[in-house]
């Protein structure tokens, strides 16, 4: 079968289903059965779906008739044409462009599927559909919509008129089970000696931002450095989208609120940090720092909530400085430029960049500490790093991580805390990145870092 076949044999079989939904969705068949979940109303309507499917189509095979059920019963209690990518583990992204272009990310790569929708109605009835579960709406009068699906996933949609080519769908999705630090050893996205330094930063409750741009694994790293925090300690998470899934026992998780369609009700992130503050935390834990909330956040850092963390969207330690100055000067407080950095410098201790490589692989770029200011400017040290040399055969970035030789001036607060770090562990040094080498270097120390 040529290209041309399949796409016509594609859009047969949407077609076909597109009937049979809406000869179901008005036939009496299933009635009763939409009080139930998505689970419950797909086992409840295949057995419809195919009394109906055979009585219409007798000449399908058997393969093709229970392909052609899945896909009806999708339509009506999953996202159609995306459901089978949705149980696809190893897919991150799913992103429609439009009716006729679907890609995936997997492995930090983006192809194109061959999945189709039948029409922008169609996937308009799928957006529509996800929004109106989680109690949003999105229509011309309102054309962007933020959402989560109930296993955690993070949906963006856009609808005409700001969609010029017709309603276009973002999907990121998380895994059943988040990533460990052991996990992101194994991907060489960073080496035991840079976790060794953050557990311990993290113990001896020094405050630190997490950098990168979209998609460099920010909340990954920092859900997984969060399996360092003490037990015995209370947990506060804020976020836009909740991803955070932290593995505490005592977690407090808060989710910001857009407005409704009359323009009421938004809870923003700076509402939540204000309110969490009376909820007695040891820490806060914010998903995403990206507006007013920054004077919040670092009031907290310095006012009793040491050891807190949150992300920031840029692509260098000295842009995520930046970014929180203009944060800062959002608030309407008319702040000197050393004062705010000041405030910065007192507050934020470490900065964990992150970024994303060619090929897709995932890199703790730099970790650099805060010393102070001198002359109105951030001194920056750098305490390790990873320098891209090149790229292998299948186009993945390949480099080196490194250890500068410099030694935090943390390193006492780390030892105040009873944690045994030496000098001896920030010695110069380099180590290449092959699989091989990443998967023998020796797991982190953690009886001393209290994992």
């Amino acid at each position: 079968m040529n290209a041309v076949e399949a796409g016509m044999a594609v859009r047969q079989r949407l077609a076909r289903v597109q009937l049979l939904h809406g000869q179901l969705v008005q036939s009496l068949e299933w009635r009763g059965l939409d009080h139930l979940d998505a689970r419950q109303l797909s086992a409840g309507l295949r057995l419809p779906a195919e009394a109906l499917c055979r009585r219409r189509y007798p000449q399908l095979t058997a393969e093709e008739l229970e392909a052609t059920v899945t896909a009806v019963v999708a339509e009506i209690a999953g996202l159609g044409p995306l459901e089978p990518l949705m149980h696809d583990p190893e897919i991150s992204d799913i992103l429609v462009n439009h009716p006729r272009e679907v890609f995936i990310e997997r492995h930090g790569i983006l192809t194109r599927t061959e999945i189709e929708f039948a029409d922008e109605h169609h996937l308009l009835r799928i957006i529509q559909r996800i929004a109106s579960r989680v109690g949003r709406r999105i229509d011309e009068s309102s054309p962007m919509v933020d959402a989560r699906l109930p296993d955690g996933a993070r949906v963006h949609a856009v609808v005409p008129p700001l969609a010029l080519r017709g309603p276009t769908l973002s999907i990121r999705r998380f895994g059943a089970q988040p990533l460990t630090i052991q996990n992101l050893l194994q991907k060489g996205s960073l080496l035991p000696p840079m976790v060794n330094f953050l557990a311990a930063a993290i113990q001896a409750r020094i405050s630190f931002l997490i950098s990168g741009g979209t998609g460099c694994g920010k909340t990954t790293l920092l859900n997984a450095l969060s399996a360092y925090i003490p037990a015995g300690e209370r947990l506060v998470t804020i976020e836009d989208a909740a991803e955070l899934q932290l593995k505490h026992d005592h977690v407090v998780s808060l989710e910001a609120r857009p407005s409704s369609a009359e323009g009421i009700g938004a809870v923003t992130i700076r509402d939540l940090v204000r309110t969490c503050l009376r909820m007695r935390p040891d820490r806060i834990l914010v998903g995403e720092v990206r507006g007013m909330e920054a004077m919040d956040m670092l009031q907290a850092m310095n006012t009793g909530h040491e050891g807190s963390l949150t992300t920031i969207h840029a692509n260098e330690v000295a842009d995520a400085l930046s970014r929180l100055e203009i944060m800062l000067g959002m608030t309407g407080f008319n702040f000197s430029i050393p004062v705010m950095r000041q405030y910065v410098a007192a507050g934020i201790k470490l900065v964990v960049q992150l970024a994303r490589l060619k090929g897709g692989m995932r890199r703790v770029v730099r970790i650099a500490e805060i010393t102070g200011l001198k002359q109105g400017e951030y001194q920056l040290e750098e305490i390790f790093g990873f320098e891209q040399t090149g790229v292998d055969a299948r186009g993945i970035a390949q480099g080196e991580f490194y250890a500068t030789g410099y030694v935090p001036h943390c390193l006492q607060r780390i030892r105040a805390a009873g944690i045994e770090l030496s000098e001896g562990d920030f010695a110069a040094q380099r180590w290449r990145t092959s699989s091989e080498q990443t998967a023998a270097h020796q797991a982190p120390r953690t009886e001393q870092v209290g994992a």
